[in-house]
């Protein structure tokens, strides 16, 4: 991790409540360092967006203080703050041509008309709209919209650009562009981003690191790798990619291992996580793509019998739902690779994974 030198953005025990009773925001203490695309992730009234809005200046904080590039800024006005903004609904002046909306935050800091020119120009190249600067904002489509709406929150060179939801209302595909031409940009131009979703796979292309925000309190604060291979709760590992979930309740601890007697019977062997005694109730955590069908005798701890109950294909691999351990939610990603197992629906096979892929957390649903 950076040294504090290298942080841009601290919040220190920041609250926020609306009605003086109910906080949406708990005690966060959270550092953005310079240069990182920092992720805030969660589901709709986690308090992501409220600590964006925050940043940005359009709601102050209850409780707490927050920095940026070492200086508080609770009382400093949203348009002294050097930041810039990319709204989901693009926000572009519609009476303005695409050159003008990207000269209006250069103009209103008092650059003079040729330096107006030289950005505009190339924050138009940087995202791909030369030649579009005479056009205004309804004679573009969606995607174009939203390319001038980071151009204009790059043009005046900001500490500091956040992201409201920027893609939520573009189809899947151009979606699925832009988040890589977002990424792009960052990297070319080492800018700090904080970054709102609650679009899971978006957080895990964008970002350096994610922080997964629920009830008001970051659950979990790490790079998109470690929040996928190692959730710390049950939350994470739940809201964080396809997951196999299992209950039941802690019989033995060996080390960093544990056995786990399931609520439907039978024992698995997991990882422990957040489990600390003998007799406590555990949820384990067990990703798709670690399941092998079929393994060879010997090969795993756990192996299960289990019957196929549907299978999916999707190019590069096939779901596999089956009925294991009393789940019949139970999904493998079974590799479409030369050689892979051919499965059939109502078929009795035998699925099997390692101690260490199976992570016993909290039993929070």
């Amino acid at each position: 991790m950076a040294d504090t030198v290298d942080t841009l953005v601290k919040f220190s025990k920041v609250q926020k409540s609306y009605d003086g009773e109910t906080l949406v925001i708990k005690n966060l203490d959270l550092d953005v360092m310079r240069g990182e695309f920092l992720t805030m992730l969660g589901p709709s009234g986690s308090g992501k967006t409220t600590c964006l809005m925050m940043l940005a200046g359009f709601e102050p904080a209850t409780h707490g203080e927050i920095y940026l590039d070492g200086k508080p800024i609770n009382d400093v006005p949203p348009h002294k703050r050097g930041i810039g903004m990319v709204f989901q609904n693009y926000a572009l002046f519609p009476h303005m041509t695409v050159a003008e909306n990207l000269s209006f935050p250069l103009q209103v800091r008092n650059l003079d008309s040729g330096e107006v020119a030289d950005r505009v120009k190339k924050v138009l190249g940087m995202v791909q709209l030369e030649g579009f600067g005479g056009r205004r904002p309804n004679q573009l489509s969606g995607g174009q919209q939203q390319r001038v709406a980071v151009a204009r929150a790059l043009v005046f060179d900001p500490l500091l650009v956040l992201m409201d939801e920027p893609l939520g209302a573009l189809d899947r595909q151009l979606r699925e562009q832009m988040q890589y031409e977002i990424k792009h940009i960052h990297e070319n131009l080492g800018v700090t981003v904080v970054y709102v979703t609650h679009d899971q796979g978006e957080a895990l292309t964008m970002s350096n690191r994610i922080a997964v925000f629920n009830e008001g309190v970051v659950q979990q604060l790490a790079s998109p790798d470690d929040l996928y291979e190692r959730p710390d709760n049950s939350f994470v590992a739940q809201f964080v990619g396809e997951n196999n979930r299992f209950s039941g309740k802690v019989t033995g601890l060996n080390g960093n291992s544990c056995t786990v007697e399931l609520d439907v019977g039978g024992e698995v062997h997991a990882l422990k996580v957040n489990v600390g005694e003998v007799g406590e109730k555990t949820q384990m955590s067990l990703r798709p793509e670690r399941v092998e069908v079929n393994p060879p005798h010997g090969k795993y701890q756990n192996v299960f019998e289990g019957v196929v109950k549907e299978l999916i294909y999707l190019g590069d691999h096939i779901r596999t739902r089956a009925s294991v351990c009393g789940q019949d939610d139970f999904v493998v990603k079974v590799p479409n690779s030369s050689g892979h197992v051919h499965l059939k629906e109502g078929e009795i096979v035998k699925f099997g994974w390692k101690m260490e892929d199976c992570r016993a957390l909290d039993a929070k649903k």
